[in-house]
């Protein structure tokens, strides 16, 4: 197994994030001045559009989610088997294992749980070779099998030389058919071919830049819409150059997001961006939220990915709906909690209150999931909003800090309780960026429940987004704050960022300034519509080119 995988660990890419613990004040005004600076923060000359200028792509090994996406269209393979495989790093808000290299450990966890899919995949040896053998023999077929699901294992076909590897491979153990073929398997799931995005950049000093090969291109056009590998169709485009052009490119882009594996990818976004994806562990305090129940965790994870879907692929697409509209598609234990009725036919939009909820950021999903166990948190609340609505980098904050929320007293709302964070000069520069974001969500207590009271005291709603550019000033609830972020440019601008990380699995850089700036305008043209922003990132610049030579 080692030998085979030996080559993995020298693969990993290398992300370098530095998050300097400076004041909150510098850094948001290095975020603001970003994209027209270099590192040193001094004004470079505009850029030229007129050629494809794009960043180096870090080499990304597939996600877990990826992985068992693919497993599963590959094998007919249902379940979690990355579950036994380390757990993926985060490139700002989202999953991209680009940044840490391959240990030993998990060289060895990708090579055990490729020996047992192979086992898995052989005890179906019909539906997994489809080949007569008795007419054409066991190395015919197996030579066929090599071709055709390695094409598959690979997302391109397999070179000669990869083909011969092979079929020795299965001489050398193929004395029993199905041991053979169970080798085969067992060597291309541990294949970096496999494991990792292969898109094969030049090396780092190599400035050339080179359209991604067609079979490159349908991979990445797959991870970035449906989250796992391209399909016959995507495959047949790729083979005859239907990708080459920015118009077959689209074409294959829309017929892939009306596909139901689309909202896959809706909701891997969503729940990464709103930090949703952990809320199964999530645990309240049941003498406090008798309610809270595994059913009711569900029903919210549901309510959050069927909105989602709902807006972007049946909808109008609009950010402005997903941020303040008032229905939402609820079911089970949460109609209970929203005082909602059933929905006329499952799937379909429930009325809500307008004065109690508006879009994502007033789902049960988020407000528990940024609330802690006895209370809600107006830091995790207000956090949310400024790293992923806003795109503010943060310092970490001081390590000697205690990070425990003042615990719930008689005679004392969350607010009052909070004011420490300010009062103390060493908490207060940034938690006043942060804070008065999180106590317009006060009348939502620690499951999302619409509140009149806390602690028995009246609440105050009030609060103010600082240093936000055009989202800056004062607003009252989360119902008008999510109105306000809707409107707001530099949201806009944020969401067209943390897209084009998601489907990239990267940070934009200076050098794709040309691309995002074409990305913000056709954003702005189709009236802030997420599903053309999405069109757009797969056929920009970005998207179909990579620096450095060709291999």
């Amino acid at each position: 197994m080692g030998a085979r995988m030996r080559d993995l660990g020298a693969l990993g890419g290398a992300l370098v994030c530095a998050v300097l613990c400076s004041a909150c004040e510098a850094k948001i005004d290095g975020n603001a001045a970003a994209a027209g600076t270099g590192g040193n923060g001094q004004v470079e000359e505009p850029l030229r559009c007129d050629e494809p200028l794009v960043d180096a792509a870090p080499l990304r090994r597939l996600t877990r989610e990826q992985y068992d996406n693919t497993v599963r269209d590959l094998l007919g393979i249902q379940g979690q088997p990355s579950q036994r495989i380390a757990q993926d790093e985060k490139v700002a808000a989202f999953y991209s294992n680009a940044v840490a290299p391959v240990s030993r450990l998990a060289v060895e966890q990708y090579g055990g749980v490729a020996e047992e899919l192979a086992l898995q995949a052989v005890s179906k040896l019909d539906q997994l070779v489809s080949c007569d053998r008795a007419a054409l023999g066991d190395h015919a077929c197996a030579s066929a099998f090599i071709d055709r699901f390695g094409a598959r294992a690979y997302r391109r076909p397999l070179t000669d030389a990869e083909k011969l590897r092979y079929e020795n491979l299965f001489n050398a153990h193929g004395s029993v058919f199905a041991d053979g073929i169970r080798l085969i398997v067992t060597g291309m799931l541990s294949s970096v071919h496999f494991v990792y995005h292969m898109e094969l950049p030049g090396s780092p000093d190599q400035t050339a830049v080179t359209p991604l090969a067609s079979y490159q291109l349908a991979s990445r056009l797959s991870y970035a819409l449906w989250n796992t590998m391209p399909d016959g169709a995507l495959f047949e485009a790729a083979q005859s150059g239907e990708l080459g052009t920015p118009t077959g490119l689209r074409a294959q882009a829309e017929r892939l997001l009306e596909d139901a594996r689309a909202r896959d990818t809706i909701a891997s976004f969503h729940l990464q961006w709103l930090r949703l994806d952990s809320i199964a562990d999530i645990q309240k305090d049941s003498s406090l939220f008798p309610e809270w129940s595994a059913e009711l965790k569900s029903a919210m994870l549901r309510e959050t990915i069927d909105f989602a879907d709902y807006v972007v692929r049946r909808g109008d697409g609009k950010l402005e709906t997903l941020l303040t509209a008032p229905f939402s598609i609820v079911d089970g234990p949460l109609l209970a909690l929203y005082g909602a009725q059933a929905a006329a036919a499952p799937g379909e939009p429930v009325s809500l209150n307008p004065e109690q909820r508006a879009g994502l950021l007033t789902q049960a999903s988020f407000l528990a999931a940024s609330a802690h166990a006895n209370q809600t948190s107006p830091v995790q609340r207000g956090l949310a909003i400024r790293q992923n609505l806003l795109c503010t980098i943060l310092p970490d904050p001081p390590a000697n800090v205690n990070n425990n929320p003042p615990e719930p007293a008689p005679g004392a709302t969350t607010r009052e309780r909070f004011a420490e964070h300010t009062a103390d000069v060493s908490c207060a520069r940034c938690h006043e960026l942060i804070d008065p974001i999180g106590f317009g969500f006060e009348q939502y207590d620690a499951i999302g429940r619409f509140r009149g009271q806390d602690n028995g005291l009246p609440i105050d709603t009030r609060g103010e987004l600082v240093k936000a550019g055009d989202a800056s000033g004062t607003f009252n609830g989360a119902v008008e704050l999510s109105r306000k972020l809707a409107h707001s440019e530099v949201v806009r601008d944020c969401m067209t960022r943390q897209w084009f990380r998601f489907a990239l699995g990267r940070l934009e850089t200076r050098a794709d300034a040309c691309s995002m700036k074409r990305l913000r305008d056709d954003f702005s043209a189709s009236g802030y519509d997420v599903k053309e922003l999405l069109l757009s990132i797969v056929t920009s610049d970005a998207f179909r080119f990579y620096r450095g030579a060709a291999p």
